[in-house]
């Protein structure tokens, strides 16, 4: 538990539906309820994360562990009023836990390439990052992440 009262632990479907109900708080004008897949919770539980305190879920990732080893980072958030704290990273801290404890030696996370906040934080991670033209499909590049375990 942080001393903020914040404990991260397994997300539940019903977290999911939570976030998705409050889904404007973590992305604010962003809609990205697409990528939000009820089966990331249900089949990779171990490695979908919610921080939770008195007030609720502060914040979440989603993701799991590759047959090559890697942890990928689907989805990470955290609440408009809990940013700031340090709770990013202390997600991040748990999800490599997790993904190491399931045999990942190294971590991957894909962003836009208009995110520079995404991009400012996962090199603040120790992340390395390129540019990967037609990544989510023709004239679609994103930003790709990638850093050794542990973290």
């Amino acid at each position: 538990m942080g001393t903020d009262g914040t404990r991260i632990e397994p997300a539940s479907v019903a977290d999911f539906h939570r976030v998705l109900a409050d889904h404007p708080r973590y992305w604010g004008e962003r809609d990205m309820r697409a990528l939000h897949l009820l089966a990331m919770v249900q089949e990779f539980g171990d490695t979908c994360l919610v921080a939770r305190a008195g007030d609720g879920i502060r914040g979440y990732v989603f993701g799991f562990v590759t047959p090559s080893r890697t942890g990928y980072v689907h989805l990470i958030a955290t609440r408009d009023d809990a940013r700031g704290a340090g709770l990013g990273r202390r997600l991040y801290g748990a999800f490599a836990a997790a993904a190491a404890r399931q045999g990942a030696e190294r971590l991957k996370a894909i962003t836009s390439v208009a995110n520079t906040g995404s991009q400012a934080f996962h090199r603040g991670l120790g992340f390395t990052a390129r540019v990967e033209e037609d990544y989510d499909g023709a004239g679609r590049s994103m930003v790709v992440f990638g850093r050794d375990l542990p973290l």
